[in-house]
């Protein structure tokens, strides 16, 4: 899993990661809340469907350096976003997460989860 952060504030410290043809087909759907993780960061995916989800997302398209190519709060379920050809990636977060501040061109930072035993 994943934190990520913009500038010095944190936006999720617990992110999954859908990389698997299978994993990227379920996403979030069915699920009935984030338990465990606050987000899904869905690779090689340049546009997704809300059909079957539970919750409002707030979606975020970024390319291979995690630059912000578009920005979609509060998605509601059973829709469809564009395609974003400049995005490779799509970071799936609960409604409201992502502040306002944050603009299309700004980058995301991602840092590796570090477990202490």
């Amino acid at each position: 899993m994943f934190q990520i952060k913009y500038k010095n504030f944190y936006i999720a410290k617990s992110v999954k990661i859908a990389e698997s043809f299978f994993a990227r087909l379920k996403g979030l759907m069915f699920v009935g809340e984030m338990v465990g993780f606050d987000g899904l960061l869905i690779k090689h995916c340049n546009s997704i469907h809300t059909c079957f989800m539970k919750f409002n997302l707030d979606v975020v398209f970024l390319n291979d350096n995690y630059q912000i190519k578009k920005i979609i709060r509060g998605i509601v379920p059973w829709r469809i976003t564009g395609i974003y050809l400049q995005a490779t990636q799509v970071l799936e977060l609960k409604s409201g997460t992502i502040p306002v501040e944050i603009k299309e061109g700004d980058y995301l930072i991602f840092e590796e989860e570090i477990c202490l035993s």
